[in-house]
């Protein structure tokens, strides 16, 4: 089996999973192939690589696979983390998990619920947001302290909430633009204006695989 030059990244540019993943690799300044895929015909390379069938997937020189968006942009950052967004000696790391876990479950959950309630017809679409609100509630509390999750500079603790925070905010964009979250906006307005998110959202065009 031939040795890869660089790692292979199979990604979709909308998911939140995928955009925290591309962060981290863009900060960390590694250059991998980027694999563009539609999720709903998905390349029997990825597949695999990861029978999972979601993204990110992150295949290394060597053969490896990182299939867990949290552990690429550990991966990634360890490499080479130029914008200190792991702390030293890891601290940030150690404490962005507990902010993780919470929006990779009860958040995760209410987004999805609130984002497609034709799907989860139990609740009303607000009863979902009320929901998801919670951890709004939450971040807002922890910037009024200071402008970013951990501190006063971006860190991978805000990288990997970031995507997610976007996506809930845009179900209802004029209710999100009035909601008690100012401090909340203001950091995802950071996010959204920025070159790193200029970078991982550029459009790149679907990867064409056998």
């Amino acid at each position: 089996m031939p040795i890869m030059s660089r790692p292979i990244l199979y990604s979709f540019r909308r998911c939140p999973y995928a955009m925290r993943a591309r962060c981290a690799i863009v900060t960390s300044g590694i250059s991998v192939e980027h694999r563009e895929v539609m999720l709903r015909d998905k390349p029997a390379a990825m597949l695999a690589a990861s029978p999972k069938g979601s993204v990110p997937v992150l295949v290394l020189a060597d053969g490896q696979v990182i299939d867990e968006s949290w552990d690429i942009m550990l991966w990634a950052l360890r490499q080479h983390d130029p914008q200190g967004w792991l702390g030293k000696d890891g601290l940030y790391a150690q404490a962005a998990l507990p902010w993780v876990h919470e929006n990779d479950t009860g958040f995760k959950r209410a987004l999805d619920r609130y984002k497609y309630p034709e799907r989860f017809p139990e609740h009303p679409q607000e009863a979902y947001r009320a929901m998801g609100e919670a951890f709004l509630q939450r971040l807002e509390q922890r910037l009024t302290v200071t402008p970013y999750l951990l501190g006063n500079t971006l860190s991978v603790a805000d990288a990997a909430l970031l995507p997610f925070v976007r996506q809930f905010s845009a179900v209802d964009s004029d209710w999100f633009a009035s909601a008690p979250y100012p401090k909340l906006r203001a950091w995802l307005e950071r996010f959204t204006s920025s070159e790193l998110f200029a970078q991982v959202m550029q459009k790149t065009p679907v990867w064409q695989h056998v």
